[in-house]
């Protein structure tokens, strides 16, 4: 092989890292934000009056939930402050918390189609589960966490941190637990600028691809595992996917290898590192509040919670996973986990013979 090459082989070989830290509104630290609103956006009484009068819109004419596009939920003033939320999700910090939607008069199904619509000014639902659920329901319905089909969201316990497949995670609060159920955020970019300060040796490990176990979601023709980087520096910005139980319990299939002694190293260090006070951000979830994450900005965790014994008045949080046509440019391999790397429509769960559906029930 002539010299040119050979080093033409060894930077294909060799993923694109950044070339130091990382500053910007994405590189943020939990101990600054908690001194802050920024990130918190209270609904007015205009913004409410205007979800009451798309909802009764909706309700004239007889649209059913996964019917509802952004151009059938009109907000007026307040889908224009929708629209500058969006931007600081998918462009700025990468979060937003949105307090006061009346849960307290609406009942279920209204709650739930007023979140469908201001999600709908966010991005378009795509599947959680091979269920093909565009709404999902975040509660615990008693599944054993240590099932590698099981998801955790279907459990009371720590769900620790990871993100989603999708642009854009939307939590709303219907019901919050007895006690417990915090939810906690960390920006990627600034665990990766500390994984570089701190063990610089392994930084490098963030960007090399790893198998990750799709818990029994098998698209088809795919095996029941994906192989892809923790971390993607790709077109000047970085994007991270990481769910540790998923690379762990990846593990159970013969053909996966047992990790690296500089792999178990770096994911100690992620959890060691997000675990941190200093680095993460707490909030507890009222009801009628909604969370939008960006998930390749943001890393996303749970505390164990403990229930109230009425099965009515048990934590039950509404999930939304949304694709923003308009979002980031991804590399290719997003496409392994996420069905495509195009934005245009991206992100979600597809399974052989699955439907998309919007249950009001769990």
């Amino acid at each position: 092989m002539s010299a040119q090459l050979q080093q033409q082989s060894l930077s294909a070989s060799i993923p694109p890292v950044p070339s130091g830290p990382i500053v910007g509104a994405d590189a943020w630290r939990g101990e600054d934000m908690a001194r802050s609103s920024e990130w918190l956006y209270e609904l007015t009484a205009s913004d409410v009056d205007a979800l009451d009068a798309a909802l009764a819109q909706v309700n004239e004419r007889g649209l059913d939930l996964i019917e509802i596009r952004k151009e059938d939920f009109e907000l007026g003033q307040f889908g224009q402050r929708l629209s500058s939320i969006r931007k600081d999700v998918l462009q700025g910090r990468g979060f937003v918390l949105l307090r006061g939607l009346p849960v307290e008069r609406y009942t279920f199904a209204q709650a739930a189609t007023a979140y469908w619509g201001i999600g709908a000014h966010i991005g378009v639902p795509v599947s959680q589960n091979a269920m093909g659920h565009l709404l999902g329901h975040v509660t615990d319905i008693g599944r054993d966490e240590h099932d590698p089909t099981a998801r955790i969201y279907q459990t009371n316990v720590r769900q620790f941190y990871h993100s989603d497949s999708c642009d854009v995670v939307g939590l709303m609060c219907w019901r919050k637990a007895k006690n417990g159920g915090l939810s906690t955020i960390i920006s990627s970019v600034t665990l990766y600028n500390e994984v570089l300060a701190r063990a610089p040796q392994l930084a490098a490990e963030l960007f090399k691809p790893i198998h990750f176990d799709r818990r029994s979601e098998v698209p088809p023709g795919q095996p029941p595992w994906y192989h892809m980087p923790i971390c993607n520096w790709f077109d000047g910005k970085l994007s991270t996917h990481h769910v540790r139980r998923y690379i762990e319990s990846a593990r159970r299939f013969d053909d996966v290898p047992e990790l690296s002694e500089n792999q178990v190293a770096l994911l100690d260090l992620i959890d060691q590192i997000v675990d941190e006070p200093d680095m993460h951000l707490s909030m507890t979830f009222e009801p009628g509040d909604i969370q939008l994450l960006h998930n390749p900005q943001i890393l996303h965790d749970r505390t164990g919670f403990i229930d109230f014994d009425e099965p009515e008045r048990r934590r039950h949080l509404l999930r939304l996973w949304l694709c923003a046509t308009d979002a980031r440019a991804l590399p290719e391999c997003y496409a392994q986990r996420w069905g495509s790397a195009d934005p245009a429509m991206r992100g979600g769960i597809v399974v052989a013979g699955q439907a998309p559906v919007a249950p009001l029930t769990p």
